[in-house]
């Protein structure tokens, strides 16, 4: 199933060499014994080897020795291409490697992790010289322990300041974890793929007044190695692939229009052909006149809302990812966490007949790979299922090794962006409604609604954009059933609260929405039902026209 999501409306803004911000996935690799792995691994050698001298020798006059000490290297695979109007933009192909090394002095109850104190980045060379890596990763050990003992001394100062009350320690402890699983590996037929993009884009020439008509791949192919000082040491390969198209136009009135549909998974062949790829643009082109000829939203309107799974996707992403995060807040704030459901724990914050479990350790849903599955967190912590909202009531937060009140252990979601610094952060998040309802009881139940309420016709959103806002949004007349869609609407207050209380019934449709960035994760929601949401017309400034025609569509021509 296709699973249409939203991205920058200008392909260049999406072509991101982001390699150095991604963070591991793929289970199911078969461990191995990380002592004999380390004879074959140059990269595996090197960091066992500095680890050892580091722990042994790391000391300067009037600083603590360490009491952790991490290494974290990402070896990238990566190609991307775009194009535009049937035409090439670019493609590249990338290595790299890039080291994180993370030094803690104090103790577990209070550490180093403040302020300058949270770790090195720097790139290890891309041969397999191993006194090469070894330099590298003594430089940047240097540079973090000096870095650690000053944020020591701040953090130790403000503590004085504040009179902070401690209720955990502040770095979690872990029983070591040793898996060695297979490197990932890209292995790719560049020329299909950008041929695809060339095609797929050459259709703007069916709709003279489409202005952008653009498409991109990201491929990665992404090896993690993690060991510490505790004696965890492990490796997992992941892959993960990425096929968009991107289309904008103006309506008559000036009003800017963008579509991007969207395939993200980890296997390849879950990608379209290029013949589905070609359709799709072809069928992106026609929806895109139907959207600049549709009517637009002028009244307000307060009545049953259908969102398709697609949509609910973005919506749970936008309105729960970010709140079930056990973030730590800034010492002295006596706050669990960040976030709106920061005071809600063991509070309702969703319908009773919905829970949330996030899951990483499932690789496959309904036949499609989950890109946010992974067996060991970026923290060394293995991974476990986690039921987050129970039933409605918000029982547990996604947590790494920075313990929050009440969660003094991390259940495996310490999760990197690469060379930054490990936080909470979801793997599959399983949307799980106890009851469902078909799409067609779903729709006659927003139509019975609206005759009740005396409402001419409820909404069906089919794709979501930016904050929220719909891009492609349905009328369904209460009489007959009837979808008009049409365009300029925004919702008023879609927000935690209307999940809380107006959410009234989800379908039997969940969807696998693999969403690339910072890090792979997964959303699997089916559609939704609110019985109440407010519809009125986007307060957008109208864009100017373009005030001479485009070039003709045939080469040659004045």
């Amino acid at each position: 199933m296709i699973r249409f999501r939203r991205f920058p409306a200008q392909l260049a803004a999406m072509v991101m060499a982001a390699f150095f911000l991604l963070s591991p996935g793929g289970a199911g690799a078969q461990s191995k014994s990380a002592t004999a792995e380390d004879t074959t691994d140059p990269i595996l050698r090197a960091l066992h080897a500095e680890l050892a001298r580091s722990k042994a020798q790391l000391k300067m006059e009037n600083v603590d020795a360490p009491f952790y000490i991490e290494y974290r290297v990402f070896d990238v695979d990566q190609f991307e291409a775009s194009a535009a109007f049937g035409a090439l933009r670019e493609q590249n192909r990338t290595r790299l490697r890039l080291l994180r090394a993370t030094v803690l002095l104090g103790d577990y109850k209070v550490d180093s992790l403040y302020d300058r104190g949270q770790g090195i980045s720097d790139i290890l060379p891309l041969d397999n010289d191993e006194l090469a890596l070894r330099h590298q990763i003594w430089l940047a050990t240097d540079q973090a322990y000096k870095r650690a003992g000053e944020a020591l001394a701040a953090k130790k100062s403000l503590l004085k300041q504040l009179n902070v009350e401690q209720p955990v320690d502040d770095f979690a402890k872990a029983e070591p974890v040793q898996s060695i699983g297979p490197l990932a590996k890209l292995d790719v037929d560049t020329a299909k793929w950008t041929k695809m993009l060339e095609s797929a884009t050459s259709v703007y020439k069916n709709d003279p007044q489409i202005q952008a008509m653009g498409a991109r791949l990201d491929f990665i192919a992404l090896s993690q190695y993690f060991v510490n000082t505790e004696g965890t040491s492990t490796r997992q390969g992941s892959t993960h692939y990425l096929i968009a198209l991107a289309a904008s136009e103006q309506a008559p009135d000036g009003m800017r229009l963008d579509r991007t549909p969207e395939y993200a998974s980890s296997r390849i062949e879950e990608l379209p052909t290029p013949e589905q790829f070609q359709k799709d643009a072809l069928d992106l082109i026609d929806g895109m006149k139907k959207l600049r000829e549709a009517p637009i939203v002028d009244e307000e309107y307060r009545g049953p809302v259908l969102f398709s799974n697609d949509a609910a996707s973005d919506m749970f992403f936008d309105l729960i990812v970010p709140n079930i995060l056990g973030r730590r807040p800034a010492p002295g704030r006596p706050a669990r966490t960040t976030g709106a459901f920061a005071s809600s724990y063991r509070a309702r914050v969703l319908p009773d007949f919905i829970s949330v479990v996030d899951d990483p350790t499932v690789q496959t849903f309904a036949g499609r790979s989950l890109g946010g599955s992974y067996k060991v967190d970026d923290e060394g912590v293995p991974v476990a299922p986690v039921t987050v909202v129970n039933n409605g009531i918000l029982t547990n937060f996604l947590i790494g090794r920075l313990p929050i009140r009440d969660f003094p252990v991390s259940n495996g979601h310490g999760r990197a962006a690469g060379g930054g610094n490990t936080g909470p952060a979801p793997g599959n998040l399983f949307i799980r409604p106890a009851k469902t309802s078909t799409r067609e009881e779903l729709k006659k139940r927003l139509m019975d609604e609206c005759r009740d309420r005396g409402l001419k016709y409820g909404y069906f959103v089919d794709t979501l954009g930016p904050r929220l806002s719909p891009r492609v949004l349905y009328r369904v007349w209460a009489d007959d059933g009837r979808e008009e869609l049409v365009r300029g609407a925004v919702f008023n207050e879609l927000d935690t609260r209307a999940l809380r209380s107006d959410l009234a019934a989800a379908g039997d449709d969940p969807l696998v929405s693999n969403r690339t960035g910072v890090p792979f994760l997964t959303i699997v929601s089916p559609s939704i039902l609110f019985d109440e949401l407010e519809v009125k017309r986007a307060d957008n400034s109208k864009e100017k026209l373009p005030d001479y025609p485009a070039p003709p569509l045939v080469s040659g021509l004045n």
